[in-house]
Protein backbone atom coordinates (compact mmCIF):
# COMPACT_ATOMS: atom_id res chain seq x y z
CA UNK A 1 0.00 0.00 0.00
CA UNK A 2 1.08 3.38 -0.84
CA UNK A 3 1.91 5.75 2.32
CA UNK A 4 2.60 9.77 2.09
CA UNK A 5 6.51 10.99 2.11
CA UNK A 6 5.37 12.17 5.60
CA UNK A 7 5.45 9.11 7.17
CA UNK A 8 9.07 8.11 5.89
CA UNK A 9 10.31 11.82 6.85
CA UNK A 10 9.49 11.30 10.42
CA UNK A 11 9.92 7.15 10.77
CA UNK A 12 13.24 7.36 12.45
CA UNK A 13 12.39 10.96 14.10
CA UNK A 14 9.76 9.43 16.97
CA UNK A 15 9.86 6.50 19.38
CA UNK A 16 13.34 5.35 18.70
CA UNK A 17 14.71 8.48 20.66
CA UNK A 18 12.95 7.11 23.85
CA UNK A 19 14.11 3.58 23.17
CA UNK A 20 15.73 4.00 26.72
CA UNK A 21 12.98 5.23 28.64
CA UNK A 22 9.74 2.94 26.89
CA UNK A 23 12.83 -0.54 27.78
CA UNK A 24 12.87 1.46 31.76
CA UNK A 25 9.53 1.96 31.54
CA UNK A 26 8.96 -2.29 30.47
CA UNK A 27 11.28 -3.20 32.99
CA UNK A 28 9.16 -1.27 35.73
CA UNK A 29 5.88 -2.77 34.30
CA UNK A 30 7.35 -5.87 35.17
CA UNK A 31 8.17 -5.35 38.78
CA UNK A 32 11.77 -4.37 38.78
CA UNK A 33 12.97 -0.97 40.51
CA UNK A 34 14.35 1.13 37.95
CA UNK A 35 15.04 4.80 38.76
CA UNK A 36 13.39 6.83 35.97
CA UNK A 37 15.32 10.56 35.01
CA UNK A 38 13.83 10.26 31.44
CA UNK A 39 11.06 12.37 31.27
CA UNK A 40 9.61 16.38 32.66
CA UNK A 41 6.58 14.67 34.47
CA UNK A 42 6.08 17.45 37.59
CA UNK A 43 6.54 15.74 40.93
CA UNK A 44 3.68 17.49 42.26
CA UNK A 45 0.05 17.31 41.10
CA UNK A 46 -2.00 19.68 39.41
CA UNK A 47 -3.83 21.92 42.17
CA UNK A 48 -6.94 20.60 43.87
CA UNK A 49 -8.81 23.87 42.69
CA UNK A 50 -7.96 24.15 39.44
CA UNK A 51 -8.77 20.04 39.06
CA UNK A 52 -12.28 21.36 41.01
CA UNK A 53 -12.74 23.60 38.82
CA UNK A 54 -12.43 21.55 35.09
CA UNK A 55 -14.68 19.30 36.94
CA UNK A 56 -17.82 21.80 38.31
CA UNK A 57 -17.24 23.15 34.60
CA UNK A 58 -18.44 19.64 33.02
CA UNK A 59 -20.66 19.79 35.36
CA UNK A 60 -22.52 22.85 34.24
CA UNK A 61 -22.21 21.71 30.73
CA UNK A 62 -19.23 23.12 29.11
CA UNK A 63 -18.55 19.79 27.20
CA UNK A 64 -20.03 21.09 23.51
CA UNK A 65 -17.85 22.75 20.81
CA UNK A 66 -15.70 25.09 21.45
CA UNK A 67 -14.48 27.95 18.33
CA UNK A 68 -11.22 27.41 16.42
CA UNK A 69 -9.92 30.83 18.60
CA UNK A 70 -10.49 29.45 21.86
CA UNK A 71 -12.87 30.29 24.36
CA UNK A 72 -13.46 34.10 25.00
CA UNK A 73 -12.72 33.99 28.75
CA UNK A 74 -9.26 32.41 28.14
CA UNK A 75 -8.29 34.48 25.24
CA UNK A 76 -9.13 37.46 27.36
CA UNK A 77 -6.58 36.15 30.12
CA UNK A 78 -3.88 35.50 27.74
CA UNK A 79 -4.59 38.96 26.36
CA UNK A 80 -4.06 40.66 29.87
CA UNK A 81 -0.77 38.10 30.58
CA UNK A 82 0.86 39.20 27.54
CA UNK A 83 -0.12 42.97 27.45
CA UNK A 84 3.42 43.80 29.50
CA UNK A 85 5.14 42.18 26.86
CA UNK A 86 2.78 43.05 23.59
CA UNK A 87 0.80 46.17 24.36
CA UNK A 88 -2.53 46.69 22.14
CA UNK A 89 -2.68 42.72 22.44
CA UNK A 90 -6.07 41.89 21.18
CA UNK A 91 -8.31 38.69 20.63
CA UNK A 92 -6.77 38.78 16.84
CA UNK A 93 -3.13 37.91 18.36
CA UNK A 94 -4.13 34.78 20.24
CA UNK A 95 -4.85 31.09 19.04
CA UNK A 96 -5.47 28.09 21.91
CA UNK A 97 -4.42 24.72 21.35
CA UNK A 98 -4.22 21.25 23.53
CA UNK A 99 -0.41 21.84 24.24
CA UNK A 100 2.79 23.72 23.02
CA UNK A 101 3.50 20.86 20.70
CA UNK A 102 0.41 20.97 18.61
CA UNK A 103 0.72 25.26 18.57
CA UNK A 104 4.42 24.39 17.47
CA UNK A 105 2.98 21.91 14.68
CA UNK A 106 0.22 24.38 13.69
CA UNK A 107 2.51 27.42 13.41
CA UNK A 108 5.30 25.79 11.47
CA UNK A 109 2.76 24.41 9.08
CA UNK A 110 1.87 28.22 8.53
CA UNK A 111 5.63 29.48 8.02
CA UNK A 112 7.51 26.30 6.03
CA UNK A 113 7.24 23.98 3.64
CA UNK A 114 9.41 21.59 1.47
CA UNK A 115 12.57 23.37 0.47
CA UNK A 116 12.45 25.27 4.04
CA UNK A 117 15.29 25.39 6.74
CA UNK A 118 14.47 25.92 10.20
CA UNK A 119 17.49 27.45 12.30
CA UNK A 120 17.01 25.24 15.89
CA UNK A 121 20.43 25.39 18.80
CA UNK A 122 21.29 21.86 18.59
CA UNK A 123 21.20 20.35 21.24
CA UNK A 124 17.02 20.55 20.81
CA UNK A 125 13.76 19.32 22.17
CA UNK A 126 13.69 15.68 21.15
CA UNK A 127 10.27 16.29 19.45
CA UNK A 128 11.12 20.00 16.91
CA UNK A 129 13.07 17.76 14.21
CA UNK A 130 9.44 16.28 13.98
CA UNK A 131 7.98 18.96 13.98
CA UNK A 132 10.03 20.78 11.48
CA UNK A 133 10.43 17.57 9.25
CA UNK A 134 6.72 17.00 9.12
CA UNK A 135 6.17 20.23 6.88
CA UNK A 136 9.14 19.17 4.65
CA UNK A 137 11.25 21.80 5.71
CA UNK A 138 14.87 20.63 7.01
CA UNK A 139 16.40 21.35 10.49
CA UNK A 140 19.27 23.87 10.58
CA UNK A 141 21.31 23.10 13.56
CA UNK A 142 23.09 25.89 15.50
CA UNK A 143 25.46 24.59 17.79
CA UNK A 144 24.92 24.94 21.58
CA UNK A 145 28.17 24.94 23.74
CA UNK A 146 28.40 23.91 27.31
CA UNK A 147 31.68 26.13 27.46
CA UNK A 148 28.93 28.67 26.38
CA UNK A 149 26.38 27.74 28.33
CA UNK A 150 24.29 26.22 26.18
CA UNK A 151 23.17 29.52 24.99
CA UNK A 152 22.97 30.59 21.09
CA UNK A 153 25.97 32.56 20.07
CA UNK A 154 25.11 35.17 17.26
CA UNK A 155 28.00 34.01 15.53
CA UNK A 156 27.34 30.74 15.37
CA UNK A 157 23.56 31.88 14.24
CA UNK A 158 24.92 33.53 11.17
CA UNK A 159 27.07 31.31 10.49
CA UNK A 160 24.47 28.75 10.13
CA UNK A 161 22.00 31.06 7.85
CA UNK A 162 21.41 30.05 4.32
CA UNK A 163 19.59 31.26 1.57
CA UNK A 164 16.80 28.56 2.48
CA UNK A 165 16.80 30.06 6.13
CA UNK A 166 12.89 30.83 7.14
CA UNK A 167 12.20 30.14 10.69
CA UNK A 168 14.53 30.66 13.61
CA UNK A 169 13.24 28.18 16.79
CA UNK A 170 14.47 29.57 20.04
CA UNK A 171 13.52 27.76 23.34
CA UNK A 172 14.04 29.41 26.70
CA UNK A 173 14.50 28.15 29.46
CA UNK A 174 16.14 25.86 27.37
CA UNK A 175 15.05 21.78 27.13
CA UNK A 176 17.12 19.68 27.59
CA UNK A 177 19.97 21.99 29.16
CA UNK A 178 17.98 24.53 31.18
CA UNK A 179 20.00 27.16 30.08
CA UNK A 180 18.24 30.81 29.64
CA UNK A 181 18.62 33.34 26.92
CA UNK A 182 19.91 36.60 28.52
CA UNK A 183 18.45 40.31 27.60
CA UNK A 184 21.79 41.34 25.42
CA UNK A 185 22.08 37.77 23.13
CA UNK A 186 18.42 37.68 22.44
CA UNK A 187 18.46 41.16 21.18
CA UNK A 188 21.83 40.31 19.08
CA UNK A 189 20.04 37.70 17.63
CA UNK A 190 16.87 39.43 17.00
CA UNK A 191 18.89 41.61 15.04
CA UNK A 192 20.31 39.26 13.00
CA UNK A 193 16.76 37.58 12.46
CA UNK A 194 15.87 41.43 11.28
CA UNK A 195 18.94 41.18 8.84
CA UNK A 196 18.23 37.86 7.34
CA UNK A 197 13.88 38.66 7.67
CA UNK A 198 13.80 35.31 9.50
CA UNK A 199 10.59 34.47 11.91
CA UNK A 200 11.48 33.84 14.89
CA UNK A 201 9.09 30.91 17.46
CA UNK A 202 10.14 30.41 20.85
CA UNK A 203 8.91 27.99 23.09
CA UNK A 204 8.53 29.22 26.36
CA UNK A 205 6.91 26.67 28.37
CA UNK A 206 9.26 26.66 31.01
CA UNK A 207 9.43 30.68 31.37
CA UNK A 208 7.91 30.00 35.23
CA UNK A 209 10.52 27.59 35.72
CA UNK A 210 13.55 30.03 36.24
CA UNK A 211 15.48 29.57 39.29
CA UNK A 212 18.96 31.81 38.19
CA UNK A 213 18.36 34.23 35.61
CA UNK A 214 15.77 36.26 34.23
CA UNK A 215 13.45 35.52 31.68
CA UNK A 216 13.59 37.17 28.21
CA UNK A 217 11.02 36.94 25.52
CA UNK A 218 11.01 38.02 21.87
CA UNK A 219 7.92 40.12 22.22
CA UNK A 220 9.93 42.53 24.82
CA UNK A 221 11.79 44.19 21.48
CA UNK A 222 9.07 46.38 19.96
CA UNK A 223 11.03 45.77 16.29
CA UNK A 224 10.39 41.92 17.40
CA UNK A 225 6.84 41.38 17.32
CA UNK A 226 6.00 41.45 13.79
CA UNK A 227 7.95 38.60 13.29
CA UNK A 228 7.74 36.81 16.66
CA UNK A 229 5.31 33.69 17.86
CA UNK A 230 4.95 32.48 20.95
CA UNK A 231 3.76 29.33 22.24
CA UNK A 232 3.56 27.70 25.74
CA UNK A 233 1.25 26.26 28.21
CA UNK A 234 0.16 25.53 31.74
CA UNK A 235 2.08 22.16 31.37
CA UNK A 236 4.83 22.76 33.79
CA UNK A 237 3.74 25.67 35.24
CA UNK A 238 0.90 24.23 36.75
CA UNK A 239 1.79 20.90 36.77
CA UNK A 240 -0.90 19.82 34.25
CA UNK A 241 0.65 17.86 31.71
CA UNK A 242 -2.10 15.78 30.69
CA UNK A 243 -4.85 18.36 30.76
CA UNK A 244 -2.80 19.52 27.34
CA UNK A 245 -4.22 23.50 26.92
CA UNK A 246 -1.29 25.71 25.44
CA UNK A 247 -1.57 28.73 23.01
CA UNK A 248 -0.12 30.99 20.23
CA UNK A 249 0.80 34.50 20.34
CA UNK A 250 2.04 36.59 17.80
CA UNK A 251 1.02 39.15 14.96
CA UNK A 252 -2.26 39.17 13.65
CA UNK A 253 -2.01 38.15 10.29
CA UNK A 254 -0.07 35.30 11.19
CA UNK A 255 -2.20 34.10 13.72
CA UNK A 256 -4.89 34.78 11.11
CA UNK A 257 -3.50 32.64 8.96
CA UNK A 258 -2.83 29.75 11.62
CA UNK A 259 -6.53 29.76 12.45
CA UNK A 260 -7.66 27.75 9.40
CA UNK A 261 -4.73 25.21 9.74
CA UNK A 262 -5.67 24.85 13.66
CA UNK A 263 -9.38 24.21 12.84
CA UNK A 264 -8.95 21.85 10.28
CA UNK A 265 -6.99 19.37 12.78
CA UNK A 266 -8.78 20.38 15.74
CA UNK A 267 -11.89 22.40 15.38
CA UNK A 268 -11.97 23.81 18.29
CA UNK A 269 -10.61 22.75 21.80
CA UNK A 270 -12.39 21.42 25.00
CA UNK A 271 -14.49 24.48 26.86
CA UNK A 272 -13.88 22.67 30.38
CA UNK A 273 -10.05 22.44 30.03
CA UNK A 274 -10.57 26.58 28.89
CA UNK A 275 -12.27 27.42 32.11
CA UNK A 276 -9.55 25.97 34.30
CA UNK A 277 -6.75 27.57 32.29
CA UNK A 278 -8.57 30.88 32.53
CA UNK A 279 -8.54 30.51 36.33
CA UNK A 280 -5.05 28.92 35.92
CA UNK A 281 -3.66 32.60 34.74
CA UNK A 282 -5.71 34.92 36.48
CA UNK A 283 -5.52 33.91 40.03
CA UNK A 284 -2.66 33.27 42.51
CA UNK A 285 -1.42 28.97 42.59
CA UNK A 286 1.91 28.35 44.45
CA UNK A 287 2.51 25.13 41.86
CA UNK A 288 5.25 26.75 39.93
CA UNK A 289 6.58 28.74 43.27
CA UNK A 290 7.07 25.35 45.12
CA UNK A 291 8.87 23.33 41.99
CA UNK A 292 11.24 26.04 41.32
CA UNK A 293 12.26 25.55 44.85
CA UNK A 294 12.55 22.02 44.84
CA UNK A 295 14.35 21.89 41.08
CA UNK A 296 16.87 24.37 42.17
CA UNK A 297 17.48 22.52 45.32
CA UNK A 298 18.66 19.61 43.38
CA UNK A 299 20.23 21.14 40.63
CA UNK A 300 22.83 21.84 43.42
CA UNK A 301 22.90 19.23 45.32
CA UNK A 302 23.43 16.83 42.06
CA UNK A 303 25.78 20.07 40.51
CA UNK A 304 28.29 19.26 43.97
CA UNK A 305 28.12 15.45 43.62
CA UNK A 306 28.93 15.84 39.75
CA UNK A 307 31.47 18.39 40.52
CA UNK A 308 33.59 15.56 42.61
CA UNK A 309 32.81 12.44 40.36
CA UNK A 310 35.33 10.68 38.25
CA UNK A 311 34.80 11.30 34.88
CA UNK A 312 32.01 13.31 34.61
CA UNK A 313 30.88 17.18 34.41
CA UNK A 314 28.15 19.02 34.61
CA UNK A 315 25.94 22.17 33.45
CA UNK A 316 24.18 24.01 36.76
CA UNK A 317 21.02 24.74 35.03
CA UNK A 318 19.28 27.68 35.63
CA UNK A 319 15.45 26.56 35.00
CA UNK A 320 13.28 23.93 33.69
CA UNK A 321 13.42 20.02 34.94
CA UNK A 322 16.34 18.71 33.31
CA UNK A 323 20.06 18.99 34.03
CA UNK A 324 23.04 17.74 30.92
CA UNK A 325 26.28 15.99 32.16
CA UNK A 326 29.09 15.39 30.15
CA UNK A 327 29.98 11.38 30.06
CA UNK A 328 32.72 11.69 27.10
CA UNK A 329 35.67 11.13 30.05
CA UNK A 330 34.41 7.68 31.27
CA UNK A 331 35.01 6.38 27.71
CA UNK A 332 31.45 6.27 26.26
CA UNK A 333 28.85 8.29 23.97
CA UNK A 334 25.43 9.11 25.77
CA UNK A 335 23.59 6.40 24.02
CA UNK A 336 26.18 3.54 25.58
CA UNK A 337 26.32 5.16 28.80
CA UNK A 338 22.76 5.23 29.13
CA UNK A 339 22.13 1.90 28.09
CA UNK A 340 24.95 0.47 30.39
CA UNK A 341 23.26 2.71 33.37
CA UNK A 342 20.15 1.02 32.58
CA UNK A 343 21.66 -2.60 32.68
CA UNK A 344 24.00 -1.97 35.39
CA UNK A 345 22.50 0.18 37.98
CA UNK A 346 18.94 0.35 37.03
CA UNK A 347 18.71 3.98 36.19
CA UNK A 348 16.88 5.36 33.28
CA UNK A 349 18.00 8.95 31.73
CA UNK A 350 17.72 10.36 28.39
CA UNK A 351 21.21 9.79 25.93
CA UNK A 352 22.48 13.11 24.22
CA UNK A 353 22.14 11.43 20.95
CA UNK A 354 18.36 12.42 21.29
CA UNK A 355 18.46 16.02 21.39
CA UNK A 356 21.06 16.14 18.31
CA UNK A 357 24.14 15.53 16.53
CA UNK A 358 26.41 18.16 19.24
CA UNK A 359 24.98 16.05 22.67
CA UNK A 360 26.89 12.88 21.73
CA UNK A 361 28.61 12.93 24.59
CA UNK A 362 25.71 13.76 27.04
CA UNK A 363 23.50 12.12 29.05
CA UNK A 364 19.84 14.32 30.30
CA UNK A 365 18.76 13.75 33.47
CA UNK A 366 15.04 14.92 34.95
CA UNK A 367 15.42 16.59 38.34
CA UNK A 368 11.61 15.90 39.22
CA UNK A 369 11.95 13.10 41.46
CA UNK A 370 12.36 13.08 45.54
CA UNK A 371 15.70 14.25 46.23
CA UNK A 372 16.38 11.10 48.01
CA UNK A 373 15.85 8.95 45.08
CA UNK A 374 18.00 11.52 42.68
CA UNK A 375 20.88 11.40 45.19
CA UNK A 376 20.54 7.51 44.63
CA UNK A 377 20.24 7.70 41.08
CA UNK A 378 23.45 10.05 41.30
CA UNK A 379 25.42 7.63 42.99
CA UNK A 380 24.71 5.07 40.77
CA UNK A 381 26.00 7.05 37.65
CA UNK A 382 28.95 8.38 39.54
CA UNK A 383 29.81 4.68 40.47
CA UNK A 384 29.30 3.47 36.29
CA UNK A 385 31.70 6.58 35.41
CA UNK A 386 33.83 5.73 37.81
CA UNK A 387 34.06 1.88 37.15
CA UNK A 388 34.16 2.60 33.60
CA UNK A 389 37.28 5.05 33.86
CA UNK A 390 39.08 2.25 36.35
CA UNK A 391 38.40 -0.19 33.26
CA UNK A 392 40.20 2.40 30.64
CA UNK A 393 43.05 3.10 33.23
CA UNK A 394 43.63 -0.49 33.84
CA UNK A 395 43.67 -1.35 29.51
CA UNK A 396 45.57 1.74 29.26
CA UNK A 397 48.90 0.37 31.58
CA UNK A 398 48.05 -3.50 30.39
Amino acid sequence: MHYASITRRLRDLGGDKWAVHNAARDRNARGEAIIMLTIGEPDIPTDPDLVEICAQSMRKGRTRYSNGRGEPGLVSALAATYAPRLPGIGPENILCFPGTQTALFAVMLALVEDGDGVLIGDPYYATYDGVVEATGASVQPVPLKMEHGFVPQPEDLREAITPQSRVLLLNTPHNPSGSVIDRDTMEAIGEIAIEKDLWIVCDEVYESLIFEGEFCSPLEFAALRERTIVVSSISKSHAATGFRSGWAVGPVEAMRLVLPISETMLFGNQPFIADMTEAALTNDYDTAARQREALSRRARACQAAFDVAEGLSSFAPQGGMFMMVDVSQAGLGGEAFAWRLLEEEAVAVMPGESFGAEAGHLIRLGLTLPDDELAEAVRRIAALASRLCSARTEAATA
